[in-house]
């Protein structure tokens, strides 16, 4: 094609079009690739040498993989996120009740949403801040205690007790992110079709196998990307802990962990090889939880294709 005609193309309605669409396809992924991929192509990179942000680098093969498993401190912060995704499924559970509640005609139902989803609207430090004066020996929540008639002095330091100060801990997070869940739910349930309730209860279905049989199938989609949030930040937990107990006493995340190991020891292959686990380990649970939810609605959805009977 002379570069005539290819100009002359160029300016017709047909080549602008496919101009414009290939310029808004090329720029996203160019960007997603220079300021996503590129930079963790680099990270992976980064974990197998001994490396400091300025310096000479020595690569150490998969050592700085090991050290991730075998450093007490490290693997120890990777088993503190079990009490993360404890506190995410009882969020969860919490959540998808109070969504189903919800969803229905309930009085001063809209004030409780607004209720419930404030929180997630509050920026993370500013709940930090909050939830460590809350915490704090003698302060809010040993106050509310000592009014039920418990004595102060003999309540434990709930931000030190090794144990109880992560469940506090856990207990800010659901605070803050179980607002986005039932929303999220509420949107899902809303969307379903009225009529299946209605055949539901011709067909003699209680409320419970109404919720089970229609509301589960019907929102497992969002049932998936809300475990898939939940997995994730349980095992990326950051800004409470750092706030509230600067990761002492047993708080440390694997997040916190991370951070003093790039900024404070300069051990930037160490933190990389700690991302690159933490994103296995993601895209691991990921895959489980498919499967499991693939297995859990696997006769909702035979039913449902062969248009069987709720009962």
């Amino acid at each position: 094609m002379s570069k005539k005609s290819v100009s002359g193309y160029l300016k017709s309605t047909a080549g602008q079009q496919k101009l414009i669409i290939s310029l808004f396809i090329f720029v996203p992924i160019l960007l997603l690739f220079v300021f996503t991929y590129l930079p963790f192509g680099e990270m992976v990179g980064f974990s197998f040498f001994n490396m400091k942000y300025i310096g000479r680098r020595v690569f150490v093969g998969l050592q700085n993989y090991r050290d991730v498993f075998s450093r007490s401190d490290l693997f120890g912060a990777l088993k503190l996120s079990l009490y993360y995704m404890v506190g995410s499924v009882i969020q969860l559970v919490l959540a998808l009740y109070l969504a189903t509640l919800l969803s229905f005609r309930t009085r001063l139902g809209r004030l409780f949403k607004g209720i419930v989803f404030f929180p997630y609207l509050i920026n993370g430090i500013a709940i930090g801040f909050i939830f460590k004066f809350f915490f704090t020996h003698g302060f809010v929540f040993d106050t509310v205690l000592s009014w039920l008639g418990f004595s102060i002095d003999k309540l434990p330091f709930w931000l030190r007790t090794r144990g109880l100060n992560n469940a506090c801990l856990v207990g800010t997070s659901v605070w803050r992110y179980f607002g986005q869940n039932t929303v999220l739910f509420i949107g899902a349930i809303m969307s379903v079709d009225s009529s299946l309730y209605e055949a539901a209860e011709i067909d003699g279905a209680t409320k419970f196998q109404q919720f089970w049989h229609i509301i589960l199938p019907s929102i497992k989609t969002i049932i998936t990307l809300n475990v898939i949030l939940s997995i994730t930040g349980s095992l990326s937990a950051f800004e409470a802990p750092f706030v509230i107990t600067k990761g002492a006493n047993g708080t440390g995340t694997y997040f916190i962990i991370m951070d003093q190991v790039a900024h404070t020891s300069q051990k930037v292959g160490l933190a990389s090889a700690m991302a690159v686990v933490l994103l296995g380990i993601i895209i691991i649970a990921t895959i489980l939880q498919k499967v499991f939810f693939k297995y859990v609605f696997r006769n909702a959805t035979t039913d449902s294709n062969q248009g069987g009977s709720i009962l």
